[in-house]
């Protein structure tokens, strides 16, 4: 009896030990250099590969620029993944590019551009292998609300709408939670009439780390910007405020 009960913790053990997790770290707004260092940091080595993503701005060369200057001094190697090329320029898929990388991290900017661009040239599908594969998936803005099911953008015309992400983390998301003053109340509004569902918040300066889809933690870049969780209770909207960890 005590070597089938060996040889059963021994398989279960075996099987956990092969399980990748999946780490995924939103923050409410644009880019910056203490969340560019702690990604860094969960990848859990010396000198990482970080792949930015700026489709979300059309490739702009100011964004890839600044970038570049948030990455100086960081222990890390910086890279950068276009989608404005063409075929005799680049000898890499995307999906390789993406596949070799220990972090992403996405820009913000127009989510549903970004997104159309993603799914006509199948990167929505390398960044789903490298989230499987265990490679650190980050980002801001457009870059946060594109993991989630779905959120409010301002990607179209005239006013703030819905969009759907690509549901990596089964909630709703609005980043830029304390900076514009729509965002909240509409935020609010959806979940009560049932057109978004319960959900996550950042403010600018604050995120969430997402480990196998599960909240792990809020960190924050200073101790006024927080991260949320926002559902309906009995036909009105609570908020829960993450406690925050300070980062530097």
């Amino acid at each position: 009896m005590n070597r089938i009960f060996l040889l059963i913790v021994l398989f279960t053990s075996s099987l956990s030990f092969g399980q990748v997790e999946k780490k995924l770290f939103v923050y409410g707004g644009q880019v910056n250099k203490e969340f560019i260092k702690y990604t860094a940091e969960l990848t859990g080595k010396e000198n990482p590969k970080i792949c930015f993503i700026p489709t979300a701005t059309a490739d702009n060369q100011y964004y890839i620029n600044y970038w570049y200057e948030l990455c100086s001094g960081l222990t890390l190697t910086p890279k950068v993944m276009e989608v404005w090329i063409n075929s005799t320029s680049q000898k890499e898929s995307f999906e390789e590019i993406l596949l070799s990388m220990d972090a992403i991290i996405v820009g913000g900017g127009n989510t549903l551009n970004m997104l159309a661009i993603w799914k006509a040239q199948e990167i929505d599908l390398a960044l789903k292998k490298a989230y499987e594969k265990g490679i650190i998936i980050a980002g801001g803005s457009a870059g946060s609300l594109c993991w989630f099911n779905a959120g409010t953008t301002d990607s179209r015309p005239k006013e703030l709408t819905i969009v759907k992400g690509l549901g990596f983390l089964d909630f709703s998301h609005c980043p830029h939670y304390h900076s514009e003053e729509t965002r909240k109340p509409l935020y609010h509004k959806n979940i009560l009439e049932k057109k978004l569902s319960d959900g996550y918040a950042c403010d600018d300066k604050s995120g969430i780390l997402f480990i196998n889809g599960k909240v792990s933690k809020s960190l924050s870049t200073d101790s006024e910007s927080f991260s949320y969780y926002v559902y309906e209770k009995d036909g009105k909207i609570i908020e829960e405020k993450l406690t925050a960890e300070i980062i530097k």
